[in-house]
């Protein structure tokens, strides 16, 4: 067997997991698939490429070293595709986002005609696979999110600018579910449901779900994670779930949006993008387009359209 840009794509997630599973979730295989991949790899590098240590897997020397010019291929590979981008004509400008809700009104927005450029976009759920692409060339701008003081690190030649500083995470349970009648839910009253896991497992999301549910006295189930939305919405309405929510997304069938008491579970939306692909002015006009999209989902729920009203501070910047 020869290596293969796949095989080097797999060992750098692998160490930015931290884990087996977190990177398989991320390649979108099996965990045995990748570990059975890892082991053919280790045979043509001549030696373990990691060992598990107290907070997951960690590279060895060999590993390291195999890291170091994966990466180098793979940052060459991704220059090679955006300098030759850059040199053709009508290229249309590269956007990657999280599956946050306003996505589904941001290519609605006139703004994003960006003085005639069009608008390809992407879909990921990893932020660190983002960011990494964005510092790559492979995007020109990204929005994503992040939760409970959880920062992301952006690459050299990156500029960020926060889009929402600040929204409630709720939760999405069935409209049948005995706490849907109530108006605002206590987290320690989730403590028996079996939990949803956030797509995203690198903003801060999991983490933040799990400490604020210990300090409600409970440890989470954590019993399924699917990217498919009608999915994740079928098994909720079933009652077989609950899930966080982005306080703006739409209830959908079956299910109810219920905010939570004391708002232990915070998230903010953050743009960024590489100076060298775009200009401020159409930096300015991306931002834009994204808090009109946003803004056009305030209202599908009464509890954040309240919220939102009563914090004038969080609102976007559009004068």
């Amino acid at each position: 067997m020869q290596l293969e840009l796949r095989h080097l794509q797999a060992v750098c997630r692998i160490a930015e997991a931290g884990s087996l599973g977190g990177a398989a979730r991320r390649l979108g295989v099996s965990q045995p698939a990748l570990s059975a991949q890892l082991r053919r790899i280790e045979r043509v590098t001549g030696g373990e490429l990691f060992v598990r240590g107290r907070s997951g897997v960690e590279p060895t020397a060999l590993g390291q070293f195999v890291l170091a010019k994966a990466r180098r291929v793979l940052s060459e590979m991704d220059a090679l595709g955006a300098q030759a981008r850059a040199m053709s004509t009508g290229s249309p400008l590269r956007l990657g986002c999280i599956m946050l809700v306003l996505l589904d009104g941001l290519l609605a927005q006139t703004d994003l005609s960006m003085s005639g450029r069009e608008i390809a976009v992407d879909l990921e759920d990893s932020v660190t696979v983002l960011a990494r692409m964005l510092g790559a060339g492979r995007y020109d701008a990204i929005v994503y999110g992040e939760v409970n003081g959880h920062e992301v690190p952006l690459p050299e030649g990156t500029l960020a600018r926060t889009l929402i500083p600040k929204e409630p995470f709720c939760i999405r349970l069935s409209a049948r579910h005995p706490l849907a009648g109530q108006d605002r839910i206590e987290l320690a009253d989730l403590a028996g449901e079996s939990w949803m896991t956030l797509v995203e497992d690198d903003d801060g999301g999991p983490e933040a779900l799990v400490t604020a549910c210990e300090k409600a006295g409970f440890s989470p189930s954590l019993r399924y994670r699917i990217t498919d939305r009608k999915m994740q919405h079928d098994l909720i309405a079933a009652g077989r779930a609950v899930a966080l929510s982005q306080p703006t997304a739409p209830s959908g069938e079956g299910t109810a949006m219920r905010p939570l008491v004391g708002n232990p579970i915070i998230g903010r939306i953050r743009l960024a993008w590489s100076r060298a692909a775009l200009s401020a002015g159409q930096a300015e006009l991306l931002y834009r387009a994204a808090a009109r999209a946003y803004l056009a989902n305030v209202d599908n729920n009464p509890f954040h359209k309240q919220w939102w009203d009563a914090h004038p501070e969080v609102h976007p910047v559009l004068d």
